[in-house]
């Protein structure tokens, strides 16, 4: 699979400056307003009463800031956040001594939480509910089961396929929260943000410009304010305008609703080849040269959120919306 411009999973590029742009206090985090005012009353409800926040889920695609909010949930509380994935626990002694480190009040926040196997899972149920965990010391006849009590703390989750979460796991989660696409105008809020921390000189219309081609996704926006800042820097006089950033991302391929070469070839391929479908996904995997499971996970679901494609029982077909973006007369 090709490195694409408009990719929203982390680079290790993205985690280069995340660190500098993301906001430290809910008052400056920008959009996710519902969260936002639902956060601000639990935590000072917490406290107020001196006590632990209840455990936290943030669901939604990847870039949209789940993580920053967890790091503005520890600042607000005033704790320490203890930062762990899912894959990178593999072991059930593993989890209980991560949980056994933790001081009261401190927030475990693990990304990708969907992905923890199901043995070490069953070591949070207890901690997430009751405050402690049972581990088996020795082995054979003379094994025997202590429970160890946990200080009170936070468990943030993370996820991006919150379907893959199991019942029980999701269950003992106090708070659910999906995060949303964000707004041009917000966006265009992040950009100028960035661009302070950043030293470089955006107009409000170059970034609004930039802002419309970032899918709704903070972290690509932020990518590609790094990258029009190079052309700037190089092309012209170091101030992104309108026409700077129009024009540096048509080099780059990002068309002006965020769409890229490959996106627009998955389009044309089922316009000109097969009318705008109902076409099957292995027959247009094998058209396009590309794994039929990329297309389904990585390609599809911007282009179905955004109207371009729809998924049938016969097959994926192509939108009026599709045929009017790239130019084609719509058929009757």
């Amino acid at each position: 699979m090709p490195r694409r411009m408009i990719e929203t999973s982390i680079t290790e590029e993205d985690i280069k400056i995340e660190g500098s742009l993301r906001p430290q206090v809910l008052d400056d985090y920008i959009g996710q307003s519902k969260v936002k005012e639902n956060l601000k009353i639990y935590i000072q409800a917490a406290k107020q009463r001196g006590d632990a926040l209840d455990h936290v889920l943030f669901y939604g695609p990847p870039g949209l800031g789940k993580t920053t909010i967890a790091s503005i949930i520890a600042n607000e509380m005033g704790v320490h956040i203890k930062v762990t994935s899912g894959p990178a626990i593999e072991k059930p002694g593993e989890m209980a001594a991560i949980l056994n480190n933790l001081e009261e009040g401190d927030l475990l926040f693990v990304d990708e939480i969907h992905r923890l196997n199901r043995q070490v899972e069953e070591v949070l149920y207890p901690a997430m509910e009751d405050y402690c965990i049972d581990i088996m010391i020795g082995k054979g006849s003379s094994a025997r089961s202590v429970r160890l009590d946990l200080p009170k703390f936070t468990l943030v989750g993370a996820t991006t396929r919150a379907g893959l979460l199991t019942a029980p796991l999701r269950d003992r989660f106090g708070m659910l929260y999906h995060m949303e696409f964000y707004t041009v105008e917000e966006l265009q809020q992040i950009i100028m943000h960035s661009s302070k921390v950043l030293e470089v000189e955006v107009e409000p219309r170059g970034a609004m410009e930039m802002a419309r081609r970032s899918r709704g996704t903070p972290r690509l926006a932020n990518r590609i304010l790094k990258r029009v800042r190079d052309f700037a820097q190089v092309k012209y006089d170091g101030i992104i305008t309108e026409d700077v950033a129009k024009t540096a991302l048509d080099l780059m391929d990002v068309d002006k609703l965020g769409l890229d070469h490959i996106d627009r070839n998955i389009l044309l391929t089922m316009i000109e080849k097969f009318e705008g479908g109902p076409v099957g996904l292995d027959t247009l995997a094998a058209a396009i040269g590309e794994d039929a499971g990329t297309i389904e996970d990585v390609y599809e679901p911007y282009l179905i959120k955004n109207g371009f494609l729809n998924r049938t029982p016969r097959g994926r077909v192509v939108t009026h919306l599709a045929y009017q973006h790239l130019g084609f007369d719509s058929p009757k």
